[in-house]
C-alpha cells in the first residue's frame, strides 16, 4: 500500500483526471453553444443543466462506493484515475479483482505484494482500452449508418435512435431481473417510481419533478433493493 498511494502515483494520475475535467468543461460549452444556436431560451439550457445534474447524483454514488472498495486493494490513485476515465462499477471491481486473483489473493486481503498491484491495474486498462478504440473508431461513422438503416426515411430517425436505446437499457434490465428478488426489487420499483413522477409533473405541468424524477426513481430502486437483501440474506 506504501506503493500504491505513493506521492508518484498520484502525480502520476493527476493529468489523465485533469484531462477527463477539461473534456467535461469542453463539451459542457459547446453544448450551451449549440443550444442558443438551435434557438433554446437561457431558461430551456439551464433545465437541462441542472435535470443532467441532479441525474447523475444517483450514479456518482454507486461509483464513490465503488472507489472506496478499489482504495483498500489498489490504493487512492489508480481508483481515483480509473472511475474518473472509465466509471464504471461494473467493470473496475471485478477486473481488480480478476488481475489480483491471479496470484492467490482477493479482496480485503493483507500482504498483498506489488506484482499483485500491477497485475490489477494491467487488468483494468487493457480490459478498459476495447470500449476506447470503438468510441474512437466507431463514433464519426454511426450518423452514416445510422441514415443508412432508415434509408433515406428521414421520419425514422428519431424512431430507431429511441429503439435502439430503448433495446439498450431493456438488455441491462433484463440482467437485473434474472438476478435474484433484491434487483428485481429495486428495478421494477425504480420503474414504478419514475412512471408514477412523470406522469404527475405532466398532469400538475410541475417541472422541478421531472428533473428529480431520475435521481429519486435510483434513490428509492436502492433502497428497496439493500431491504430486499437484507431480508432475504442475500439469496431469493
Amino acid at each position: 500500500m506504501d506503493v500504491a498511494n505513493s506521492t508518484w502515483l498520484w502525480i502520476s494520475a493527476a493529468p489523465v483526471v485533469f484531462v477527463v475535467l477539461l473534456q467535461a468543461g469542453l463539451f459542457l460549452r459547446r453544448a450551451w453553444k449549440n443550444g442558443k444556436e438551435m434557438g433554446l431560451s437561457d431558461e430551456q439550457l439551464e433545465t437541462g443543466l441542472r435535470t443532467g445534474i441532479i441525474s447523475a447524483i444517483g450514479p456518482a454514488i454507486a461509483v464513490l462506493a465503488a472507489m472506496l472498495a478499489l482504495i483498500a486493494t489498489i490504493g487512492g490513485p489508480v481508483a481515483w484515475m480509473r472511475l474518473t476515465v472509465i466509471g464504471s462499477v461494473a467493470f473496475e471491481l471485478p477486473a481488480a479483482e480478476l488481475g489480483i486473483s491471479q496470484l492467490g489473493y482477493g479482496f480485503g486481503d493483507d500482504g498483498i505484494t506489488e506484482t499483485a498491484f500491477a497485475t490489477a491495474v494491467w487488468t483494468m486498462t487493457l480490459g478498459g482500452i476495447g470500449w476506447l478504440l470503438v468510441a474512437a473508431l466507431g463514433t464519426p461513422h454511426m450518423e452514416k449508418a445510422r441514415k443508412r438503416i432508415v434509408g433515406g426515411r428521414n421520419k425514422l430517425l428519431p424512431v430507431v435512435t429511441s429503439g435502439a436505446m430503448l433495446g439498450a437499457f431493456a438488455y441491462f434490465v433484463s440482467g437485473e431481473f434474472t438476478s435474484g428478488a433484491p434487483e428485481m426489487g429495486s428495478a421494477a420499483v425504480g420503474g414504478l417510481v419514475m412512471l408514477s413522477l412523470l406522469k404527475v409533473a405532466d398532469e400538475k405541468e410541475i417541472q422541478w419533478i421531472r428533473e428529480w424524477a431520475l435521481g429519486t426513481a435510483m434513490a428509492v430502486g436502492l433502497v428497496v433493493g439493500m431491504a430486499l437483501h437484507t431480508v432475504a440474506g442475500g439469496g431469493w
